[in-house]
């Protein structure tokens, strides 16, 4: 588990109210609605981890985009630092977007395949407007100190870091702008076990060390109980649990969550 969060009652960095996505699926002749997240609520605190657990198709993903607007809800409200993002004209939002930052779970194709790692790490300023050049090459160089990425790597290309330094890169693209919230959608799924231990320990010390609020989607219960402070339980859309990671762990109230915690392998 992660550090104890703050004030439960100061205004939370992420507030969902009442959130449901639904997506048109078909052709014009036979169009369906899909409902990937119904009704869904949450609260993020401020130098919290919210887990975000569910099987495959569960919604999570989808969630995690329409926090940071990456996706529009059907209906309900999503608010960012105390503000409607939903309400937010195209050109605000892009600016209000330093603020909350996502990892995505497959770095291969995050990643612009023909930019150096110096390129990609200045690309968040270059976007943002910010900096002069010097300082934008300063301020990349530090980043990638921060996530363990050589100075020597700086004129490498994606296809020549492994899938764990790739992740590291994308990391520290998130962190470039120093955000106060990020949206981790399966960091670690992707990657070897021994390799996500590593990115693990190397995201829990980052949110310590910047006393950042996360929202980290996984499927993962053992990883969620390593990373999170609280966790959301999402079925088929909606959310049926929520509470303390070691309360819902060891004592689950619902038959769905005693079912994700079975799946995990025991020795």
């Amino acid at each position: 588990m992660s550090t104890p969060t703050g004030d439960p009652s100061a205004e939370p960095v992420l507030r969902m109210s009442n959130v449901t996505k639904e997506f048109r699926l078909g052709g014009m002749l036979r169009r369906t609605a899909h409902t990937a997240v119904r009704d869904v609520s949450l609260d993020v605190r401020r130098d919290e981890v919210l887990g975000l657990v569910g099987e495959s198709g569960s919604g999570k993903s989808t969630l995690g985009r329409m926090a940071i607007g990456l996706i529009r809800p059907t209906s309900g409200g999503v608010t960012v630092l105390g503000r409607d993002i939903l309400s937010m004209p195209r050109a605000e939002l892009r600016a209000y977007r330093r603020r909350m930052q996502m990892v995505f779970q497959d770095s291969s194709n995050s990643l612009n395949p023909r930019m150096t790692l110096a390129e990609l790490l200045e690309e968040p300023y270059r976007v943002q407007g910010l900096y002069t050049p010097a300082e934008r090459s300063a301020r990349a160089r530090a980043v990638a100190d921060e996530v363990g990425l050589a100075r020597e790597w700086m004129g490498r290309l994606p296809h020549e870091f492994s899938g764990g330094q790739r992740q590291r890169v994308s990391i520290a693209r998130a962190l470039a702008l120093e955000p106060e919230l990020i949206v981790a959608d399966e960091p670690v799924s992707a990657l070897d076990v021994s390799v996500q231990a590593r990115v693990l320990n190397l995201l829990k010390d980052i949110q310590q060390a910047r006393s950042l609020s996360m929202l980290f989607v996984s499927h993962d219960m053992a990883v969620v109980e390593f990373m999170c402070d609280r966790v959301a339980v999402l079925e088929q859309g909606a959310v049926v649990e929520t509470g303390p990671v070691s309360r819902v762990l060891s004592d689950p109230a619902h038959d769905y969550t005693r079912t994700l915690l079975d799946a995990v392998p025991r020795l």
